[in-house]
């Protein structure tokens, strides 16, 4: 049972305003004016009154998105009854999406165990980026996350769990002459302008949590740096910085390499949050509840274990 565009008006009559309901739901403003255009077309009546950029509901608005809220309603309840069903209880499929290279070294250890307890239960996995997975969470066209991000929104503290802090650092090639002078002191935004101004730098796609770390950190050494290229890989990313092709942050469970790459902790540290993030009506039975359980341990777990 399809409800996404019924969200779409309920997000337009919540936030009563265009631009902030498409920033909620991940969509482009036009997208969302051709949608309600569209509908308030077929309905022969406007939904909403416009005055300077602040959207009311017509009388017709209300009937629509009262409505609206009441097959939300039957939806999740039809869902969670459907899941609550005994023969279904050890069954399922679960969809999970994955934003870094942490998430997938978590779920090659903790999907066998899950299959071992739950073998009819099927999950797939999907490797995608921060905003793609954000806009399909929303939607609920997954059932859940292991992603790196700046913050929780747009999602609800309920939605989310936050595993850990993780550190981001700044990685040079060993080769760098700045290696020789500082093997291992944290580089503060000073010895950043003064050292690395006319360095090149490897860029994250925009979206993602080490782009946004990284423009905050050019942004405070007031430096421009030259940009080699753009690339959602931290495999190409890294392996880029130990051929001495440039700079680049990179998550501490993605420093390896060790041996080209030298990794420096910033001063003030950089962080990013790893977390796991459900879809707002996702209804967990046992395997989805094992499959939460096992990842808000794994990072508690003995090395090794």
């Amino acid at each position: 049972m399809d409800t996404k565009y019924l969200t779409y008006i309920l997000a337009i009559a919540k936030r009563k305003n265009m631009t902030k309901a498409a920033e909620e739901l991940f969509v482009s403003q036009s997208s969302l004016s051709q949608y309600l255009s569209k509908l308030e077309r077929e309905l022969g009546t406007p939904l909403f009154y416009r005055s300077k950029g602040r959207l009311s509901l017509t009388s017709a608005g209300e009937l629509y998105v009262a409505a609206a809220k009441e097959v939300v309603r039957i939806k999740d309840e039809l869902y969670r009854n459907i899941h609550s069903l005994g023969d279904i209880e050890d069954q399922g499929h679960i969809t999970i999406g994955v934003t870094s290279q942490f998430g997938l070294q978590m779920l090659t250890q903790l999907i066998p165990p899950l299959k071992t307890r739950y073998p009819d239960v099927t999950i797939e996995i999907s490797e995608t980026n921060v905003p793609t997975l954000t806009k399909l969470l929303l939607e609920e066209n997954i059932d859940c996350g292991i992603m790196a991000l700046n913050t929780i929104a747009p999602f609800s503290s309920a939605q989310v769990d936050v595993l850990r802090q993780e550190e981001v650092y700044l990685a040079i090639p060993k080769t760098h002459p700045y290696h020789a002078v500082n093997p291992g002191r944290p580089i503060t935004i000073q010895d950043l302008s003064e050292n690395f101004s006319e360095a090149n730098i490897l860029l994250s796609k925009k979206g993602s949590t080490l782009r946004f770390l990284t423009d905050q950190m050019i942004e405070n050494a007031q430096i421009m740096l030259s940009t080699i290229c753009e690339t959602n890989s931290i495999i190409a990313t890294r392996s880029m910085v130990a051929m001495g092709i440039g700079i680049a942050l990179i998550g501490g469970s993605c420093a390896i390499d060790r041996e080209h790459v030298a990794y420096y902790p910033m001063d003030p540290p950089m962080y990013r949050l790893n977390a796991f993030v459900r879809r707002k009506n996702w209804v967990m039975n046992d395997p989805e509840e094992h499959l939460r359980e096992s990842v808000l341990c794994y990072f508690d777990r003995p090395s090794g274990a």
